[in-house]
């Protein structure tokens, strides 16, 4: 982020397949494997798509402080708790879609607060989808992520569990939105979407140092 190197990141972890495989420095059969701080991550060309294989995340029922909520102008049906790295963090259950997609968190209050992530979400009330969230990490330098797979780790679980299925589609309602694939198969979440090149560029560096 602009202002801290993060664990886990969904986007990262696929734009860096997707270029590995186009540029055939891996065959399409190969994996992609990935040694991060949040240990070895597997990408996989198939399914009409990236696969990637996460750690599935757990949240711990909690309380958040009251100043939080009125930051994000919501009222929760559900309160997890969940620490990354960078501190602690939340999701957060609300009772409708409507709900999610019509927040409008005062971003100024949000700065101030101790949590570092904060995810929203709502079961989805369209058949083409099973839940539906947003994620805010001002705290991170970013008020609203487009597309988090990273919290995809934890959405997945927990809307697994709660809607007694394995295999979920998920919707972030950012303003530019995304769709999100999730499997749940024991200790992992395998996420899947698609990448493009849009654009390719030179990077030309001089040493300064004598010859």
């Amino acid at each position: 982020t602009p202002k801290t190197e993060v664990s886990l990141c969904g986007h990262a972890t696929l734009a860096s397949a997707h270029i590995l495989w186009e540029e055939g420095i891996l065959r399409l059969e190969e994996e992609a494997i990935f040694l991060t701080k949040s240990g070895k991550l597997v990408a996989s060309n198939k399914n009409n798509g990236i696969e990637m294989d996460f750690p599935s995340m757990s949240v711990e029922d909690a309380d958040a402080p009251e100043s939080l909520m009125e930051a994000l102008k919501i009222k929760p049906s559900y309160i997890g708790r969940y620490v990354l790295s960078s501190g602690a963090s939340y999701l957060i259950e609300v009772e409708s879609e409507d709900t999610v997609r019509n927040m409008n968190p005062d971003f100024g209050k949000l700065r101030l607060e101790d949590a570092k992530a904060i995810i929203v979400t709502s079961i989805s009330k369209s058949s083409d989808y099973d839940f539906i969230s947003r994620f805010f990490a001002p705290a991170l330098g970013i008020d609203e992520d487009p597309v988090t797979g990273s919290a995809h780790c934890y959405l997945a679980p927990y809307w697994a569990h709660r809607l007694q299925k394995n295999e979920l589609v998920g919707y972030q309602a950012s303003k530019r939105s995304g769709v999100v694939h999730c499997r749940v198969s024991g200790n992992r979440v395998f996420l899947r979407g698609k990448a493009v090149t849009v654009f390719k560029g030179e990077l030309n560096i001089q040493s300064n140092f004598d010859s």
